[in-house]
Parts: structure tokens; sequence; C-alpha cells
């Protein structure tokens, strides 16, 4: 969970999530909509799969412990260096370096390292010099999690409290006056704009959703019926016979409200519009489905979803069952 998530936003969802499934076992068995309506809302959806697939594959191979071998854990679905290092060094206390964004920025800047990071080259040397540094007589789990948290509260990426750093003297960047160019930014992505017009179809208390396909981006988790906005100067209401999905005829009416939503660079702005079903719901193979308010919390839901059904014009749905009623 905290690859590439904060620690904050994770904890609530570490908690839910080990109440719900406490053991490695329990996660095995679980089935693959729990995982992810547990998971929903902190994006990256492979790390869930990879997670229960890890947990399937050590019940599996492993009589249900964790391989204290860098090899076979590396084996492991989703687990790359960072997290066979991490679970290796912290539960095991095993000498195995591991290197996040804040050991990186750390190790930078004491040893005044540059080159771009995101090559080859100088991602093994900051490897190699992690390696060098974990401690081989036992305190290899003190030691990484002191690292990363020095990252994380003293040598920040801006306005680093370098009077308070353990390492002030030693660090080569302060001493050269650096600290601010080390490590070298990485080149960022321009941001791209997508515009979503979401249906909200009701017939009593179910709600229409579809499945995302089984590939790409959010795969398998589910959403009211989406499409991408037309342009600029498009209308936002309408019939779209063949814009929904699996060929859904779908008329949007009065526009329930606005929500916005980020995905990596992605800038979602989407409309939610009262909705109707016009005819009949597409034949098999169709992942559109009427679900019962009472199973939407067990359902892997979008992050778009979840802001969704949390948003004040949700209450708005009344009316909208009233008015809008599916035929």
């Amino acid at each position: 969970m905290l690859q590439q998530t904060r620690v904050g936003t994770v904890e609530p969802y570490w908690r839910r999530f080990l109440e719900r499934l406490p053991t490695l076992r329990d996660l095995a068995a679980a089935d693959e909509q729990t995982v992810l309506s547990l998971w929903s809302g902190l994006g990256y959806y492979r790390r869930a799969r990879a997670l229960k697939q890890a947990a399937q594959a050590i019940v599996e191979r492993h009589a249900g412990e964790f391989p204290r071998e860098r090899e076979a854990a590396l084996a492991l679905p989703g687990v790359g260096p960072y997290t066979a290092g991490a679970v290796l060094s912290i539960a095991f206390d095993l000498p195995e370096p591991l290197v996040d964004g804040n050991v990186e920025r750390v190790l930078s800047r004491v040893f005044a390292l540059g080159g771009d990071r995101s090559q080859a080259a100088a991602r093994r040397e900051l490897w190699t010099l992690a390696a060098q540094l974990v401690p081989h007589g036992g305190g290899a789990a003190d030691w990484n999690q002191a690292l990363m948290e020095l990252g994380a509260t003293l040598c920040t990426p801006r306005t680093p409290r370098c009077g308070s750093c353990p390492w002030s003297r030693q660090c080569a960047a302060r001493r050269l006056g650096k600290t601010a160019e080390l490590p070298p930014a990485r080149p960022r992505s321009e941001p791209v704009d997508v515009r979503l017009l979401l249906a909200w179809i009701v017939r009593g208390e179910r709600l229409l959703l579809e499945r995302r396909p089984a590939g790409g981006r959010m795969a398998g988790l589910w959403q009211p019926p989406t499409i991408e906005r037309p342009g600029p100067g498009g209308r936002a209401t309408g019939l779209f016979p063949s814009a929904w999905p699996f060929g859904a005829r779908i008329e949007t009416g009065a526009l329930l409200g606005v929500v916005r939503h980020g995905i990596t660079r992605h800038r979602i702005v989407a409309e939610v519009a009262q909705g109707r079903l016009r005819g009949p719901l597409p034949g098999r193979g169709a992942a559109l489905e009427w679900i019962p308010r009472g199973r939407l919390a067990d359902l892997g839901l979008t992050g778009m979803a979840r802001k969704v059904l949390r948003a004040p014009f949700a209450a708005a749905r009344t009316a909208a069952r009233q008015a809008w009623v599916a035929p």
C-alpha cells in the first residue's frame, strides 16, 4: 500500500484491510472483488491484484510463510527489489538494502551523487551504496527504517532541516551548497485534461453500474456508465446510442453535479447527469448490472465512483429516482 502512496493516506485503508483479512491465508482465499473493495480509493489497483496473487503463491509454494531468501521473494507477483528489501530487512532483520524516494534523496545528498536516477546505471549506483551501508551484524530493520524516516522528516525535497540532521557534518551536498540541486529533478510529464459524462440511472433501490474491461487502467472495477464528454461546444444532455459502453441506449437529462478526480497525470472533470436506460440491458457479455445499494460497499469501485457516491449532489438521487425511473 505504501508504494507511491503516503503513510497518512494508507493508514485507514491498512487498518480496514487487516480487520477484514487478518492473515495471509485469509487474503489468499478472498475473492478479488473483496480485495478491490478494500483497496478502492488507493489507486494503482494492479498492486491489490498482485498482493492477492502473492498471498496465493506463498500458501502454495512456501507453506504460508513469506520466504526469507531474496530470489524467492522477488519471484512473488508484484514484489520488486524495494518490497523484497523492505520485508526481508524490517520483518526478519536480514541485511537487505532498500531504496525508495526518501532513501534516494538522502544518499544523493550525503554522497553528492548526480546523474539521472531514471537511468539504470544511476539506479545501480544507489542500490550498491545502500547494500554497502546496511548493517550485516543485526540492526538492518532499524537502519532501513531510520534512513527512510530521515528522508521523510528532515532531508525533505524542499527546505531540508540540515541543522537537525545527524549527517549534516558528513553531507557533501551541504558542504558544496547543492542541497537544492540534489538529487536532480526528474522531468515532469505534462498534465492531461479529461472530460467525462457519467449517467446516474436508478431503478428502485438499485443503481446501474458498468464493470470496466479486464485489461487496462482500473480493470474490473465498477463505475456508473461513463463516456468521454463531447468536445467543446458539445451537449451534456441527449441520447448517444453508439457511445455508451456495450451498446447500451442511455439518455441523459439534468446535470446533478461535477466531480474532479486525478489519476497520475490525468486531471479528470466528470459531469454527473440524471440518466435513463432506453430499452433492455445489452445481452450476455455486457458488464452492465443493476446493483442494490446495500452491495455497493462490497464492490471494487473506482475512486471516482466513490467520490460520486459521497458527493453532496448524490442526495438528489431520490428526486432522480422519482423523475427518471428506468422503464
